[in-house]
C-alpha cells in the first residue's frame, strides 16, 4: 500500500522523574523512574517523511520484581532499550506500524533479550522486554498516522492494514477472525472517560495518619483530599496478597471512606502475590457477609496470581464466580489471555506499556470470546498518558480508565497540562481528551514547551 512505512531513523531519550510519595507494588516500592521517550522518522511508499513519538515509564518494580539491586535492574532496562534502538535503525521491513511492531516482537525481541541475558545476574523478564519496546511501538504508530495524515485509531482497518486478524490470531475451531480488523472491535470513543484513582499500600487515607513528613507541594496528600479535590468516583486499592487481615481491613477502611464521600466503585489489586485462590475467596466472602455495601461496590478483582501464567496454571473459577477477575501482569499477549480464559479469568486489563500492538490483539481476542476489558496505566506522565487514554476510549472498558500520574509526579507533566488540561488534571472524576487533534495520536507536540536538546544534561540521547 502507498501508506506502508519504513524506518529511517530512531532516537531514544531517558527522562527522569521522582515520585512525590512512594508507590508500593506488592513487595516492591517505587520512588523514582526513568521514562523512555522515542522518536522515529519514517517514510511512506509515496516518499513522504514524518517523525513520530512514543513514551513509557521503565517501572523497575512492576516489570521486574526481584532481590537484585534496584540500580542494576534499572540500568539493564535502559541498556536493553538502547539495544532495541540500534536494532530498529537496521530494521528494513515496510508496512503498517502495527505490522512492523508485530514482526519485531515475534522475530527480534526475544532473540535480542536472550543475547542480552548473558550479561545479567538474572534473566530480563519478557514483560520487561515488552515495556522497553513499547515506547518504540508507540512512536511507530504515531509516525504512521502523521506521515499518512490520519488519526492512528482510524487506521486499524482494511484500508490501511495489509493483513486481517486471522494472520495474527488463532481461528482454528474457534472464533473466525477472517476478514476482521481491530477497528471491528472498537466502540465509538467518547472524549470524557471516568477515571480511577490508585490507593497505594503506603498512601495515607485520612488526616489522622499524617506524620508531619508529607510533601508540602500544593497537591493533596490523603485519600480524602484527593476525593474532594478531583471529585473521584472510582478507587483502585493496592493490597499485599500475603496478609489477609491487613488486606481485609484496608478494603473496609477505604470502603467506609468511599461510602462517606459518595465514591461509586472500588477494585482490588493484589499485584501477583497470591498463590491460592482460597485467599481471595475468603476475603470476598467475608466482605459479602460482613460488609455487603462495600462488597457490592467491588466492580472487579485484578491479578491476584503470579506473573508467569504458563508456570502457574492456577484454576481461578472460584474467584471469578464471586467477582469479575481481570488479568494484568500475566496477560503478556493474546496467547496468555487465551490460556487465562481456560483457567477461569473473565477480563483483561490492557496496557499500552506492553505495546499498543499487543494490547490491540488482546482486545480483539478477549472481546471475541466475551471477556470484559479495562485499561490500566503504569503511572503514565507526559506523552505516555495520551495513547493510554485513547486506547481506553476505543476499547470499551468496564468503566473508564485508570490514571494516577497526577498523584505521584504531577509536576513532571506541567508542559503537557498547559496544552491538555483535561488529560493531566482529573475534574469531577473525569478525564477529558477533547483537546487532542491532528494526525497520529494528536499530541500537538509543537505546542508543548519541552525542548529535549536544550536539556542535554538531564536527557540521554542515543
Amino acid at each position: 500500500m502507498n501508506t506502508d512505512i519504513s524506518i529511517k531513523d530512531v532516537a531514544l531519550y531517558f527522562l527522569p522523574a521522582k515520585l512525590r510519595v512512594p508507590l508500593r507494588f506488592g513487595s516492591q516500592t517505587l520512588t523514582e523512574v526513568y521514562c523512555a521517550r522515542v522518536s522515529i522518522k519514517v517514510t511512506n511508499a509515496t516518499g513522504d517523511l514524518a517523525e513520530g513519538w512514543g513514551e513509557t515509564p521503565l517501572s523497575v518494580p512492576w516489570v521486574w520484581p526481584s532481590d537484585i539491586d534496584y540500580k542494576t535492574r534499572e540500568q539493564a532496562l535502559q541498556n536493553f532499550s538502547e539495544i532495541i534502538c540500534k536494532s530498529l535503525k537496521q530494521f528494513s521491513q515496510s508496512g503498517h506500524a502495527f505490522e512492523l511492531s508485530h514482526s519485531f516482537i515475534e522475530n527480534e525481541l526475544d532473540k535480542l533479550n536472550k543475547e542480552f541475558n548473558g550479561t545479567l545476574p538474572e534473566a530480563l523478564p519478557h514483560l520487561a522486554a515488552l515495556v522497553c519496546f513499547s515506547a518504540f511501538d508507540l512512536a511507530l504508530q504515531d509516525a504512521y498516522g502523521i506521515v499518512n495524515d490520519i488519526e492512528v485509531f482510524k487506521t486499524y482497518n482494511a484500508s490501511y492494514m495489509n493483513k486481517d486478524l486471522s494472520h495474527y490470531l488463532d481461528s482454528v475451531n474457534d472464533y473466525d477472525f477472517s476478514g476482521k480488523y481491530p477497528e471491528d472491535f472498537f466502540v465509538s470513543p467518547e472524549t470524557k472517560q471516568p477515571v480511577w484513582h490508585l490507593v497505594g499500600g503506603l498512601d495515607l487515607l485520612e488526616d489522622s495518619e499524617r506524620t508531619g513528613e508529607e510533601p508540602d507541594d500544593g497537591y493533596p496528600v490523603t485519600l480524602t483530599e484527593w476525593i474532594e479535590q478531583d471529585g473521584l468516583k472510582c478507587l483502585k486499592i493496592k493490597l499485599k496478597g500475603n496478609n489477609p487481615e491487613w488486606d481485609y481491613d484496608r478494603i473496609v477502611k477505604i470502603g467506609n471512606i468511599s461510602l462517606e464521600k459518595n465514591v461509586d466503585w472500588l477494585t482490588t489489586d493484589f499485584n501477583c502475590t497470591v498463590t491460592d485462590p482460597n485467599y481471595v475467596d475468603q476475603i470476598l466472602d467475608k466482605l459479602r457477609d460482613n460488609e455487603p455495601k462495600i462488597y457490592g461496590m467491588l466492580l472487579y478483582v485484578e491479578q491476584p496470581f503470579p506473573y508467569d501464567l504458563k508456570n502457574n496454571k492456577i484454576d481461578v473459577h472460584s474467584c471469578s464466580a464471586r467477582k469479575p477477575l481481570f488479568m494484568d501482569e500475566s496477560a503478556h499477549d493474546w496467547t496468555y489471555v487465551k490460556l487465562g480464559y481456560t483457567l477461569g479469568w473473565t477480563g483483561v486489563a490492557l496496557k499500552t506499556c506492553k505495546t499498543l500492538t499487543g494490547a490491540l490483539l488482546s482486545l480483539c481476542w478477549a472481546k471475541a470470546h466475551g471477556m470484559t476489558l479495562m485499561v490500566q496505566d503504569l503511572t503514565n506522565p507526559m506523552l505516555a498518558q495520551i495513547p493510554h487514554v485513547l486506547l481506553a476510549a476505543h476499547a470499551g472498558t468496564i468503566k473508564g480508565v485508570e490514571s494516577n500520574g497526577m498523584q505521584f509526579y504531577p509536576a513532571v507533566s506541567k508542559p503537557e497540562l498547559a496544552v491538555h488540561p483535561g488529560l493531566y488534571k482529573r475534574n469531577d472524576g473525569i478525564l477529558d481528551f477533547s483537546t487532542l487533534s491532528g494526525p497520529g495520536f494528536g499530541y500537538r507536540l509543537s505546542e508543548i514547551a519541552r525542548d529535549l536538546p536544550e536539556a542535554a544534561m538531564t536527557y540521554k540521547e542515543i
